[in-house]
């Protein structure tokens, strides 16, 4: 298969609010008032989790299909660590992103246990939004001056 190519555009609202199109669609985002936002929406750690989640329930539900199993319905209780330090330059030291994430998968399934343990562990390799989480992936932050006319 050939790699599929994303992409989205991104503009600054305010200091704390991002208004990002992707496709078709208008996302919000943006920082609780105790981090200087409106908290008019999720800030982009907890876009990371529910993408993560979202990532998950598709990767689950094609899995399952596959496994010959019925899904009836599937809920995920994801959180996580950060310790803010870096963002706010006080030190260079501890990371910016998460320390560590937890995530709870919770089927409602035909599927017996040893099934299920199988299933995860065909999720969890799978899941294109984990991969990412779990593993370092290149990233170029570049600058594109204005032209000023």
């Amino acid at each position: 298969m050939s790699d599929l190519k994303f992409r989205i555009k991104a503009q600054r609202a305010s200091d704390a609010k991002t208004i990002v199109k992707a496709r078709n669609f208008e996302i919000i985002v943006d920082e609780p008032q105790s981090l200087g936002g409106t908290d008019l929406a999720p800030n982009p750690v907890e876009y990371v989790l529910a993408a993560l989640a979202g990532c998950l329930n598709v990767t689950g539900s094609l899995i399952a299909k596959e496994m010959g199993f019925e899904l009836r319905d599937l809920q995920i209780e994801i959180s996580g660590n950060l310790n803010p330090a870096r963002l706010f330059g006080k030190t260079d030291v501890e990371r910016a992103g998460y320390n560590s994430v937890e995530v709870k998968m919770i089927p409602d399934s035909d599927a017996d246990e040893v099934t299920l343990n199988e299933w995860l562990r065909k999720v969890e390799s799978r899941c294109p939004v984990s991969d990412n989480i779990m593993n370092s992936t290149p990233v170029k932050v570049g600058l594109k001056l204005l032209q000023v006319a």
